[in-house]
C-alpha cells in the first residue's frame, strides 16, 4: 500500500501560533507545515517571525507575520484579525506564551501572583475566545491547543503562581473542550517537563540536575518533541481527542519526583 500523504489531514489549514519567533513555537511552525499546514506567526518581535517564516515558505506553504502583544487585551482582536484576514481564517491555534516566576508562595507578592495569571493564563482565554468566536461563526469548527505544565499537576515548590496558572489552564481547556464541542471545536494541552529552549537553555548543571535523577529517560526534552505532539494534537490522528493533557516529560510524573531549590526548574 502506498503511503497515504493525507493522514494528517492539515494540507491547505490555516495555524494561528501564538508565541511562533522562537522555541517551542518555531518548532510546531516547521513541523504543521512540512504537513502542508499555512502559518500565522504572533511575535513581539518582527525578525525572529520572519525568519520562521521564511522556513516556513522554503516548505512550500504560505506564512504571515503578526507583530504584537498578547498580555495586552486590546490588543489580542487586532492580532486574531489580522492572522484571519492574512490566512482566509483559522482553523488551529496553538499558544506557546508563559513563563515561571521564582519565589516561595510567602515572598511572592499580589502583583508577582496577577503577573503570573497573566503571562499564562489570562491571555490564553482572551486569545482562544477570540478565534473560537470566529471558528463558530464560519461553521468550520478548528483545533485550540494550550501548553500547560507538569507543574499544572502536582506541587510547585519555589513557583506556586505559575503552577496554580497552568493548573488553571487545564481546567480552562477541559471547559472548552465540553462547551465548543458542539461546534466542532476540539481543545487539549500539552503538558511538558524540563524542556530545552532559548530561555531554559542546556548546561551541564542543568542536565546533570534533572536528567539524571528526575526523568527516567534520563534527559531533557526538546522543542522538537513539542512541536512534534502540538503536531499529533491540531492533525486529524488526534480528531478523537478532546479535553485532554498530553503529557510530554521523559516519564516524570510517571516517577513522581520533582525538585527543590533548583531556580529555573519550572516545566
Amino acid at each position: 500500500m502506498a503511503p497515504d500523504a493525507s493522514l494528517l489531514g492539515l494540507a491547505g489549514k490555516k495555524v494561528l501560533i501564538i508565541g511562533g519567533g522562537q522555541g517551542m513555537g518555531e518548532a510546531t511552525a516547521r513541523h504543521v507545515s512540512r504537513a502542508g499546514a499555512d502559518v500565522a506567526l504572533v511575535d513581539l518581535v518582527a525578525e525572529r517571525a520572519e525568519a520562521v517564516a521564511a522556513m516556513v515558505r522554503a516548505n512550500g506553504t504560505r506564512a504571515v507575520t503578526v507583530v504584537g502583544d498578547v498580555l495586552q487585551d486590546a490588543e489580542i482582536p487586532r492580532i486574531v484579525a489580522e492572522a484571519e484576514a492574512g490566512l482566509g481564517g483559522i482553523d488551529a491555534m496553538v499558544s506557546i506564551v508563559g513563563a515561571a516566576a521564582w519565589g516561595s508562595l510567602l515572598e511572592t507578592s499580589a502583583e508577582g501572583w496577577d503577573q503570573q495569571m497573566a503571562l499564562n493564563l489570562r491571555y490564553f482565554f482572551l486569545t482562544a475566545k477570540a478565534v473560537a468566536q470566529g471558528m463558530i461563526q464560519r461553521g468550520s469548527g478548528g483545533v485550540i491547543l494550550g501548553i500547560a505544565s507538569v507543574d499544572g499537576q502536582r506541587a510547585s515548590p519555589m513557583r506556586g503562581a505559575y503552577g496554580a496558572a497552568k493548573a488553571g489552564l487545564i481546567s480552562l481547556v477541559q471547559t472548552m473542550a465540553v462547551e465548543w464541542a458542539p461546534h466542532g471545536i476540539r481543545a487539549n494541552a500539552i503538558a511538558p517537563g524540563h524542556i530545552v529552549t532559548p530561555r531554559l537553555y542546556d548546561t551541564p548543571h542543568r542536565q546533570d540536575a534533572y536528567g539524571s535523577s528526575l526523568i527516567p529517560l534520563r534527559r531533557r526534552g526538546t522543542i522538537e518533541e513539542i512541536g512534534k505532539a502540538a503536531l499529533f494534537l491540531v492533525s486529524d490522528l488526534a480528531s478523537y481527542v478532546n479535553g485532554t493533557v498530553l503529557d510530554v516529560d521523559g516519564g516524570q510524573l510517571a516517577a513522581n519526583l520533582f525538585p527543590q531549590g533548583l531556580p529555573g526548574a519550572n516545566g
